[in-house]
């Protein structure tokens, strides 16, 4: 089971001013629960897609300035990367807490994972309600996929087959302030329930379906 709570202080930290101080609060606050999350949805996933996955918690290696505004976990089926795949993530924002599957612009099959997910776009549009998309994994506005059914949706995966900088990501997203009242076993439920719900969108990426 699983002791990941949220905590309005794992918020905070993107209010942390300066690189230094921003990534000791991260290592010290967040990425724990990052590693422990990694231990959890690397079996489950290996179990449900019968690849082995492999959990990649953010390092934020490559800043020398400017402090990162988010950080993340991802799962992919490959132990030295997950950019160039299709992979989930949990994450948080100052703003809030991410449950996803994305596709970014590092993967080399854009044209043909978007190909895919067009014409099998009912399997997104069946998602409930409370789902939101994006075109944009750096920033952290989203559509509500209730909004984005008729048209918006369909203009994000034509945008992911087009263009070179295009991305994809369908998920939950959970306000900082739900977030910290939940307890750690209703989280756990809640990742692993949405997951459940993305998988066949992640089998269709992958063309498994």
């Amino acid at each position: 089971m699983s002791n990941v709570k949220w905590t309005t202080e794992d918020f905070q930290v993107f209010e942390i001013d300066g690189l230094d101080d921003r990534m000791e609060a991260l290592t010290n606050i967040i990425r724990p629960k990052f590693h422990e999350l990694s231990e959890i949805f690397t079996g489950y996933f290996s179990t449900q897609t019968g690849e082995e996955f492999f959990g990649h918690v953010a390092k934020h290696a490559r800043r020398t300035v400017n402090p990162p505004k988010d950080s993340w976990v991802a799962f992919a089926p490959y132990k030295r990367g997950y950019k160039s795949l299709p992979h989930f993530q949990i994450g948080l924002w100052g703003t809030h807490l991410f449950i996803v599957v994305a596709v970014i612009y590092e993967a080399p099959q854009k044209h043909e994972m978007a190909q895919r997910l067009l014409a099998n776009i009912n399997v997104i549009k069946s998602l409930s309600n409370d789902y939101v998309i994006s075109g944009d994994h750096m920033q952290p506005d989203v559509f509500p996929l209730k909004e984005a059914r008729d048209e918006k949706l369909e203009q994000f995966l034509v945008r992911l087959r087009d263009v070179k900088k295009g991305e994809f990501l369908v998920g939950r997203h959970i306000p900082a302030n739900e977030a910290i009242q939940m307890s750690a076993e209703h989280f756990l439920q809640l990742a692993e329930k949405t997951f459940d719900e993305l998988l066949p969108i992640y089998e269709i990426i992958k063309g498994n379906n």
